[in-house]
């Protein structure tokens, strides 16, 4: 006898997979994203079920019941508005499919959370990470050629994320193809299978034309269609994998491990672009966001200068001061 309170007809196993089945084949959802959804909603149906409900049977009272539980058990509000977005779009899909013939979630609003800066790292901090990425030494190998691979491609990693701004999964799901074209620039294929052209600077060019005849020389006659290959499941290195190195190479730069993250190289990416006078629609595009607004939290780091050129520019500014 099953245990899974969802795994029944009235718990809506099936409604649950057939929405994620949409997301995958319609909108082109990765599966750390179907991933999510499916444990947000599974927590959700958990929930219902207590009240001998199906997922499909929500009420808008067992939402916000809901809501305020999550609340209860101290979870944060980003946590919060994760599941109601998920359960809001789950309810979206059985009314446009019309499985039932309203949406218990048209009324309820989301909880209110403030929007956080991007945690990001200095110029010299990244500086740091880079060099520490060049002496890098693998301890458990005795093989120079192994330490030899092992650090150029620790070298190119780190290069071709800060050059690009590249999510983890992107960097480490790069294809090999997409460092056989124009060296100047790298072809990525992103979120929803959006492909993007991302330039490469001149240090992450040449880290990959002195990682790529290494590469060969390690994998010898097999062939692997992947940049960083490995022999996991995934065929290519895993992101929780490269967080390790990383982690490993904070400590070697003698920086706090726990403010670095392949995600704060893609935040120092943005900011630093930025910093430098880099236009807001060009760093959206390499960063592949769908919509500006999510690349504008980044300007914050631009809130100084564009101060002192208000201050120093405009015709205002001037009159007050000569007053």
């Amino acid at each position: 006898m099953s245990h899974d309170p969802i795994a029944t007809e009235k718990g809506g196993r099936h409604h649950i997979d057939a929405f994620l089945e949409m997301l995958s084949a319609e909108r082109g959802a990765a599966r750390n994203t179907l991933d999510a959804y499916a444990r947000d909603l599974k927590d959700f149906a958990t929930f219902l079920a207590a009240r001998n409900l199906g997922v499909a049977e929500a009420r808008t009272l067992d939402v916000r019941d809901y809501l305020e539980g999550l609340s209860a058990q101290g979870l944060s509000a980003s946590t919060a508005a994760r599941r109601l977005s998920a359960i809001r779009q789950f309810h979206g899909f059985l009314y446009a499919d019309g499985i039932r013939p309203d949406d218990p979630c048209g009324a309820i609003e989301g909880p209110r959370r403030a929007r956080p800066l991007p945690k990001t790292l200095t110029v010299d901090e990244v500086d740091a990470l880079l060099r520490a990425a060049r002496l890098a030494e693998d301890g458990r190998s005795h093989e120079e050629a192994v330490r030899a691979y092992k650090r150029a491609r620790l070298v190119c990693l780190m290069e071709v994320l800060y050059a690009t701004g590249l999510r983890v999964s992107e960097l480490v799901g790069l294809p090999l193809s997409a460092a056989k074209g124009d060296s100047r620039f790298l072809s990525v294929s992103g979120k929803g299978g959006r492909e993007r052209l991302v330039p490469l600077s001149e240090a992450a060019r040449l880290a990959i034309d002195e990682y790529l005849p290494l590469r060969v020389a390690r994998l010898g006659d097999s062939v692997s269609p992947w940049l960083f290959p490995s022999r996991g499941r995934q065929g290519h290195l895993t992101r929780h994998r490269f967080a390790q190195l990383l982690k490993d190479l904070a400590i070697a730069a003698k920086l706090d491990p726990n403010r670095v993250s392949p995600h704060t190289l893609r935040h120092a990416f943005a900011s630093h672009l930025l910093a430098n006078g880099a236009d807001l629609r060009a760093v959206q595009q390499m960063l592949g966001h769908a919509d500006i607004s999510t690349t504008q939290i980044y300007t914050h780091v631009l809130d100084g200068r564009l101060k002192q050129l208000v201050e120093e520019h405009h015709p205002l500014a001037k009159k007050e001061a000569g007053s």
